[in-house]
């Protein structure tokens, strides 16, 4: 009797360990199937495969703690957990992997992983982990490589494990120089690109290298991780983070407050403004705002931060410069026509169509790009290093700001150059132009300091120290950084300052007075360049009087000369 109790214990054993292999086969064959897609090198849609190879090992029978698959490109393990979870270590050299020639891998889970699901409904939970040695199962648009082509993934039963206040820690380990390479924690956005299954994007991820030849990511959410390298120039250095955060404050502070105040007094002597003071003070507007969506926009981005206000506010930013470059490019239009225009020219509504120009063409543009492509915007990474001794350590700031290289080389740098062009152009014409006058009038040495005032009074309204932006390369780095965050953070307030000195950035040149003249309640006139050209400029107190010569023509008793003083142009 005991003899057939005991072959009938062993033949239920080998039942079960049976049973247990069978099942565990299902899981197995989803991940020779997914490595034959990727062999074949078609068109296979890799979403479903994962899919459902994560259903077939929540769904895998089998005994103890945990189990292990692997093939040659991918391993897959499951693990039972319980309520009083304390956390969990796996590092690649105590998992069942034979080939010793792979960069190492580790990932850490916190107690907290288990707690919000335990809370809800106390049960035995299933944590699953697959690791990709294999990057083509996650194709990626951004011209950028993953190290050491790892993606490490995680689940936890059904759950949506994201906000955990410690983070879940994954380590890269490699032996390839990363010089020249800026390096982010990325993890895999499901649904959040229109041309892929998803797209890699650096939300709740903190990027550090430990060492040279290890990368650590600190990440509050369970997904598939990886850690994306992209072609760039050098890391900023930390140490110089915090003065250029000081001067971009302290900068942007007073650019507020005096773009602030320069509208508050246009609105108080609002009744003796023209339409150039007003073109001046849709600049400052757009200037103000320009100030407070920067300030605000590294608050934004920090983890804690809904995803979709970063996007807003990235969107906002990106409109604001637009709509101060296009102001900017405005001005030298503006003053294009009050110092050059040889025809008489009636504008109707011209005040409301620069109006139209200036606002709406930037929210056009940024309206579009939102409805094409909205994952343009969100946090964008800028990476800093800090020696440490031998070592360099990696860190990363984030802002709320234009993540897509191709949008930031179209939308930015060649908005924005396009705008320094013109308006360097003008620039230059404009003060051939002013020296040429003056040279008529035969100025004493005594007035080249008020001259240097006048263009450099010119070269702020037109903005043309934005230009430094392309300049950000080899040994003027740094100087560019120092010198672009200086002039451009307190571009608000010397704008403004021109404006209360001299009655409006665009009379500096004293030649503007008597150009144009009012052509009805809402249009202008421009008039001909050749009464400027014969005529002189005199000073007369504390103005100058722009003297002109009537035309070639039957002479008219009483107009063969004339002065004008411009209204509110003081010395």
């Amino acid at each position: 009797m005991d003899c057939h109790a005991a072959l009938f214990l062993c033949l239920c054993f080998v039942t079960s360990q049976s049973g247990a292999a069978e099942a565990a086969r299902e899981p197995l064959r989803w991940m020779e199937e997914m490595e034959v897609a990727h062999r074949k090198r078609t068109g296979t849609n890799f979403a479903e495969l994962i899919h459902a190879l994560e259903s077939s090992l929540l769904n895998v029978t089998f005994k103890g703690y945990n189990v292990t698959l692997q093939t040659r490109t991918i391993q897959s393990l499951a693990f039972k957990l319980g309520c009083d979870f304390a956390g969990l270590s796996l590092n690649s050299n105590d998992l069942e992997w034979a080939p010793q020639t792979r960069a190492r891998h580790a990932m850490q889970f916190p107690a907290e992983l288990t707690q919000k699901a335990c809370r809800t409904s106390p049960r035995e939970l299933r944590l699953i982990c697959i690791y990709f040695f294999r990057a083509r199962f996650f194709p990626n648009d951004n011209h950028s490589s993953l190290l050491n082509n790892y993606v490490l993934g995680a689940q936890l039963g059904h759950e949506h494990v994201n906000n955990l206040k410690e983070p879940i820690n994954i380590s890269f380990w490699h032996n390839q120089s990363l010089e020249g390479y800026m390096i982010t924690c990325v993890f895999w956005k499901e649904g959040a690109s229109k041309r892929h299954w998803g797209l890699w994007s650096p939300e709740g991820c903190h990027t550090e290298q430990l060492s040279p030849s290890q990368v650590l990511c600190r990440c509050n959410h369970l997904s598939y991780f990886a850690v994306l390298m992209q072609l760039s120039p050098a890391p900023l250095p930390a140490e110089l983070l915090a003065p250029l955060t000081y001067i971009s404050l302290v900068g942007c502070s007073i650019s507020i407050v005096a773009s602030l105040l320069t509208i508050l007094l246009h609105f108080h002597a609002r009744k003796q403004s023209n339409f150039t003071t007003r073109i001046h003070m849709n600049l400052n507007a757009s200037v103000l705002l320009l100030n407070v969506t920067f300030l605000l926009s590294p608050a934004l981005a920090m983890p804690a931060m809904p995803g979709s206000a970063c996007v807003a506010l990235a969107a906002i930013l990106h409109y604001m410069l637009l709509s101060c470059l296009t102001w900017m490019a405005i001005e030298g239009f503006n003053l294009y026509l009050l110092l050059g225009h040889v025809y008489n020219v009636y504008i109707r509504r011209y005040v409301l169509k620069l109006c139209a120009v200036g606002w709406g063409v930037p929210a056009f543009l940024v309206l579009l790009l939102l409805a094409i492509k909205s994952s343009a915007y969100g946090r964008h990474t800028i990476p800093l290093s800090d020696s440490q001794g031998n070592s360099t350590g990696f860190q990363n700031l984030s802002i709320c700001w234009v993540r897509s290289p191709g949008v930031h080389r179209a939308l930015v740098m060649g908005y924005g150059g396009l705008t320094s062009l013109f308006n360097l152009v003008v620039l230059a014409w404009a003060l051939r132009a002013l020296r040429r006058l003056k040279a008529r009038e035969k100025a004493p040495g005594t007035r080249a300091c008020r001259d240097t005032v006048t263009v450099l009074g010119l070269t702020v309204l037109l903005g043309t120290t934005w230009a430094l932006a392309f300049f950000s390369f080899g040994i003027v780095l740094l100087p560019q950084l120092f010198l672009f965050t200086i002039f451009n953070s307190l571009y608000g307030g010397s704008c403004g300052q021109t404006e209360g000195s001299f009655g409006g950035c665009a009379h500096l040149v004293g030649v503007t007075a008597g150009r144009f003249r009012s052509g009805g309640k809402s249009g202008v006139e421009i008039q001909p360049q050749d009464k400027l050209v014969r005529g002189h400029i005199q000073r007369k107190g504390p103005f100058l009087v722009i003297c002109t010569k009537a035309p070639s023509g039957p002479a008219v008793a009483g107009s063969s000369r004339s002065c004008s003083t411009p209204s509110g142009l003081q010395q």
